[in-house]
């Protein structure tokens, strides 16, 4: 009899996630994290943000280095196109997170992935942010995303990754489910 060990190497380290999964199971209070940016003018609609630090696992946290992302708008609204707009750093945000998942999911249930390719698009009417029309949402009125997946599984299992990673994604809760949001002023 043939024994046949399946070796699938998709970059995540499954042991290790469920390994922290485990240890914040038995310490609730170290899985409280708080992320972090900062984002400071340039001029026009042009802004650079950094992420460096955040708060995870009961203390202060760095990443290995720090992450610059300059924000703008389209020389089509009378800017300098310095970054991509912010709405399409949600869209990076969404569709980056659900490719994370995918990875990761894949991962763990054991299916090499050989290409995955996430497509997003959000529709949005400009009149609502312009104040043309006061009954048109300033946001996204849909968002798609689209995958193309090659991996060496059946559609059906491919389509219970992506639910999965959809079922577990960060950034898919916070755009489709309210989050509260605070603004102030300090001086």
């Amino acid at each position: 009899m043939n024994t046949y060990t399946k070796i699938v190497n998709n970059g995540v380290n499954v042991t290790a996630l469920l390994g922290a999964r485990e240890a914040l199971t038995a310490a609730p209070e170290a899985a409280r994290f708080r992320w972090r940016a900062t984002c400071n003018w340039v001029n026009g609609t042009h802004s650079h943000s950094l992420v460096e630090q955040f708060y995870g696992l009961g203390g202060e946290q760095s990443h290995k280095r720090c992450f610059s992302f300059d924000a703008d708008h389209p020389e089509i609204f009378a800017a300098d196109d310095a970054g991509a707009t912010p709405v399409e750093y949600v869209l990076v945000g969404l569709a980056s997170c659900l490719t994370a998942g995918v990875a990761s999911v894949a991962q763990h249930r054991n299916i090499q992935l050989n290409t995955v390719r996430a497509t997003i698009e959000g529709n949005m009417d400009i009149q609502g942010i312009l104040g043309i029309d006061s009954d048109v949402r300033n946001g996204f009125e849909g968002i798609r995303v689209t995958f193309t997946i090659d991996a060496d599984a059946p559609r059906e299992e491919i389509e219970a990754v992506v639910a999965q990673s959809q079922k577990r994604s960060a950034v898919y809760d916070i755009v489709t489910n309210p989050t509260p949001v605070t603004v102030e002023v300090r001086e």
